[in-house]
């Protein structure tokens, strides 16, 4: 494994940098003001637009996919990907700046491995071109969706169309004014094997049947303008033809989806550690208490080695894996995809706690991005797998694994 930047990272690197330095961490009051206002609620900050054709016009746009798609992506791997979404990833917001914001990233790696050429023109084109935004709707409150075989939502088959039933919850990014597509998974084939039952389906978000039951919070917060939702499927009804790769290949584009996925949210987790150390150390180094810097405390001093520590492995971790998803692809980097998605969050949800520690009060307010970085990171240990899950399936691999070598 070589982890040593190429001149095209470097390159991308410095002028991501660059560009939030110049523009993004300058806008972050602005647009968490805007958000605070109840008044403004569901709708996008007015400088959101502009930042995004200045990112753009700088060829700072769709970096996440690692695919060539001509002038519309600049085709890295997930190995060049990682650093550029750990910049990223230091302002919460920002990757929609550069069109690399979840659930849309996710949903545009589908329709470009698994989407029918018309398919790519109606829906990825747009999303690419940054005119729209989407969902993912798949977790349902009746049953555990940490496994994703108990979905319960119906789609089948009648004549032309296929008619979609079923609760959703924690769909996020529906309340977007841009929102405009769901991909949707359900469950086709019933009698088929467990693993062949579910299929995924586009549903245009002004169908009729879908319906908006409630908004939710996390952890206090709207996550305004796309926020969660709880949705209702009444008979929704769309044609054969938004069916993606057929009848029974719902988990199988699940698993492929959310593979990338969960490293993309690692990666950003690293930046939001990362800015949260830095804002620890600033801090102890600039505040007197008993005749003495904070930072002469060796217990402070302890805690800002061990987080320097705890990021720097899972940073390492999060490239090993990465590394081997280009080389191996995302089923044989599974092990250790499950390994970073467990380690990561947790790492940055402790050192975001400690720098909260460091600042005393004013940690726990919105002055600082740290208590926001704190209870993201708690969600993400839920979000696309709950660590049990990923912890399940990796001590499984694992027993397997060893279980094969010889006796030495």
């Amino acid at each position: 494994m070589n982890f040593e930047p190429t001149e095209k990272m470097r390159d991308l690197a410095a002028r991501l940098e660059a560009f939030m330095d110049a523009h993004v961490y300058p806008a972050e009051k602005a647009e968490h003001e805007w958000h605070a206002d109840p008044a403004h609620l569901w709708q996008e900050w007015p400088g959101l637009e502009e930042l995004k054709q200045k990112a753009r016009a700088e060829g700072l746009w769709n970096l996440f996919l690692p695919h060539d798609y001509g002038a519309l992506s600049p085709g890295l791997s997930n190995l060049e990907y990682a650093p550029l979404a750990e910049i990223m990833g230091r302002v919460p917001w920002s990757p929609e700046v550069f069109n690399c914001s979840a659930p849309d990233t996710g949903n545009m790696e589908v329709l470009a491995r698994f989407g029918t050429p018309e398919q790519q023109e109606r829906w990825l084109t747009p999303l690419m071109d940054g005119q729209i935004r989407s969902a993912y709707a798949m977790t349902e409150p009746a049953v555990a969706s940490s496994d994703a075989t108990n979905i319960a939502t119906t789609i089948l088959p009648d004549g032309d169309d296929y008619v979609i039933n079923g609760r959703k919850w924690w769909i996020s990014g529906v309340m977007h004014p841009r929102c405009e597509l769901l991909l949707v998974m359900g469950r086709t084939l019933p009698d088929a094997p467990r693993h062949q039952q579910h299929s995924t389906i586009l549903v245009p978000r002004d169908t009729p049947g879908l319906s908006i039951v409630r908004t939710m919070t996390v952890m206090g917060r709207t996550h305004s303008p796309g926020g969660e939702t709880e949705l209702l499927f009444d008979n929704v009804r769309v044609p054969r033809a938004n069916i993606i790769l057929g009848e029974g290949r719902g988990f199988e584009i699940a698993q492929g989806r959310l593979g990338p996925g969960r490293i993309h949210h690692c990666m950003r987790s690293i930046g939001q550690a990362q800015r949260a150390l830095e804002y620890m150390a600033r801090r102890v180094e600039n505040r007197i208490a008993f005749s003495r810097k904070i930072a002469e405390q060796s217990s402070i001093r302890q805690d800002i080695a061990k987080s320097f520590c705890e990021v720097e492995m899972a940073r390492l971790l999060t490239l090993k894996a990465a590394d081997a998803m280009d080389r191996v692809g995302n089923k044989g980097a599974r092990d250790l995809i499950a390994a970073i998605k467990v380690v990561a969050p947790q790492m940055a949800q402790t050192v975001c706690d400690r720098a909260i520690q460091a600042h005393g009060a004013m940690g726990l307010s919105d002055d600082t991005p740290i208590a926001y970085a704190l209870a993201t990171n708690r969600f993400v240990r839920i979000a696309d797998g709950p660590d049990e899950v990923h912890m399940s399936q990796l001590g499984k691999l694992k027993i397997a694994e060893y279980n094969a070598l010889p006796v030495r």
